[in-house]
């Protein structure tokens, strides 16, 4: 089979294809062919050796979200059967590239993966795992009460973009700080309140909890008022502690019946995803300059 390695830590160059051996799924496992890879800006963290616990050694494989189609199983699988269509979340951080979904086939565990609601392209499906479980996981982790003012930065991308829905849709009252000329996309998401990239947040708030998906640290904080808490997608410079200023970081977690549910929603059209391009498989330095070159309306999706 066909895959992308990293081939040391640097720019998008480093990205190569390459031939491997066909995976062979464990008894635990399924043996996907992939139909759509989606590109996240965790990838270009982890190709640069920007990541928590320090660099991959390379060579190794990115990509956490896949969809695609079950071509074997191993002997202890009974809820997934070949031919099955299946999305899931490949925990990188577990794998660290031993194993990625920037690949034709994918030896994937089991309970990484959901069956695709019908009618769910899987295009649309590989760009929800990792985005849309991360906001599930902070919005449990924050636990607020119903309804509270709530503001997302990044409301234009990926986790930002399920965060405005999933918190509007939770009955809380969302401020999304919008890319130029996102604004309407993000109002129709659910916000309450749309800002402006160049507005001060500051101005703002004061508000009891804030999900900073950029991040943007310091700047997204100053809208939280003595009391509150702001989660980052990423590690961000320690706060004043006078300001009383509760700082977390979400980490994403396996869930399977969240996926699901997830996946589900957005067959059914409540819950919204963007796709700025497809490129092949072999286009992921393309992907990546892409992606780092912003300006995206969408996520960029890998299709071997």
């Amino acid at each position: 089979m066909r895959a992308i390695a990293v081939t040391a830590a640097g720019g998008p160059e480093v990205l190569r294809v390459v031939d491997q051996p066909d995976p062979v799924p464990a008894s635990h496992q399924v043996l996907v062919r992939v139909r759509a890879a989606c590109v996240n800006p965790a990838d270009v963290a982890a190709r640069t050796g920007h990541i928590p616990g320090g660099p991959v050694p390379p060579p190794f494989t990115l990509g956490w979200d896949i969809a695609g189609e079950v071509v074997a199983t191993g002997a202890d699988v009974t809820a997934l059967r070949s031919g099955d269509l299946v999305a899931g979340m490949i925990p990188w951080f577990l794998t660290r590239g031993s194993v990625g979904g920037y690949a034709e086939l994918v030896a994937a565990d089991a309970d990484w993966l959901v069956p695709l609601p019908a009618g769910l392209d899987p295009v649309a499906a590989a760009t929800v795992p990792l985005n849309a479980l991360t906001v599930h996981r902070a919005l449990r982790m924050l636990d607020l009460p119903v309804p509270t003012d709530f503001l997302v930065t990044g409301a234009s991308g990926g986790v930002g973009g399920f965060a405005v829905q999933l918190a509007a849709q939770a009955g809380h009252r969302v401020l999304a700080q919008a890319s130029n000329g996102d604004e309407e996309w993000v109002r129709s998401l659910g916000a309450h309140t749309v800002i402006p990239r160049s507005a001060s947040l500051a101005d703002a708030g004061p508000v009891p909890a804030a999900l900073d998906a950029v991040p943007l640290g310091d700047p997204a904080a100053a809208a939280v008022g003595p009391g509150g808490t702001v989660i980052t997608t990423r590690p961000t410079p320690p706060l004043d502690p006078a300001r009383k200023v509760r700082q977390e970081i979400v980490l994403v977690r396996l869930d399977q019946p969240a996926l699901r549910d997830l996946l589900e929603a957005v067959a059914q059209g409540s819950l919204r995803t963007r796709v700025a391009a497809t490129l092949p498989l072999t286009a992921a330095a393309e992907a990546h300059q892409r992606l780092e070159g912003g300006g995206l309306r969408g996520k960029i999706v890998l299709i071997p």
